[in-house]
């Protein structure tokens, strides 16, 4: 499995914090040109046919992160899974399937083998269709949602969620909260 984190460079100290905590090898893209849809379509490009852990740069991972992505991923290996999640399901009901058309949120999450190309493909007949209705350009869940929903698939979302978002202003939007983007069932994160 590919793992690729989507970074910036107004985020050195970000990706410092993942590369000392990632598996070597773990491929870091970052968007030189102020685009988060280019950054993203280019990280599907590179993941190319493999199974892959997508990742963003804002985020705090959960101790022994590694070993429990893998365990998911071996439960689950032809499944797209989602390990952050902000929904109040997350609490009463814990990890489940759930419609395609309502995935949300990139902070990390895995593409099974082909997967991640296929959305890329999928990208073009997205924005044709789209067209100037696209209200967030940046909006690359949605872009994913309407992608599962077009072929009727589910998506795994894993609860504790294995990710937080950090506190911080969106380099995305600066209208979008600091704090409301966190998951209530992150526990153990790797600060030390």
């Amino acid at each position: 499995m590919k793992i690729i984190v989507r970074t910036c460079p107004e985020r050195i100290e970000f990706w410092k914090y993942l590369k000392s905590r990632l598996p070597r090898g773990t491929i870091f893209v970052c968007d030189g040109h102020k685009n988060a849809m280019f950054n993203f379509l280019n990280s599907l490009e590179i993941a190319g046919a493999d199974p892959c852990l997508h990742l963003e740069d804002d985020i705090i991972l959960t101790k022994n992160f590694i070993v429990k992505i893998n365990a998911v991923v071996d439960e689950h290996p032809a499944d797209v899974i989602q390990f952050f999640s902000m929904r109040k399901a997350d609490l009463e009901t814990g990890s489940r399937y759930d419609p395609g058309r309502r995935f949300m949120m990139n902070q990390c999450f895995y593409l099974p083998a082909g997967m991640s190309l296929a959305i890329r493909e999928y990208y073009e007949t997205w924005v044709n269709i789209n067209g100037n209705k696209i209200k967030n350009p940046t909006g690359y869940d949605i872009l994913m949602a309407d992608y599962f929903h077009a072929n009727k698939m589910k998506y795994w979302i894993h609860c504790p969620s294995l990710v937080q978002h950090r506190h911080g202003t969106s380099l995305i939007n600066k209208k979008r909260s600091n704090f409301m983007r966190e998951s209530m069932t992150f526990i153990d994160p790797d600060t030390e």
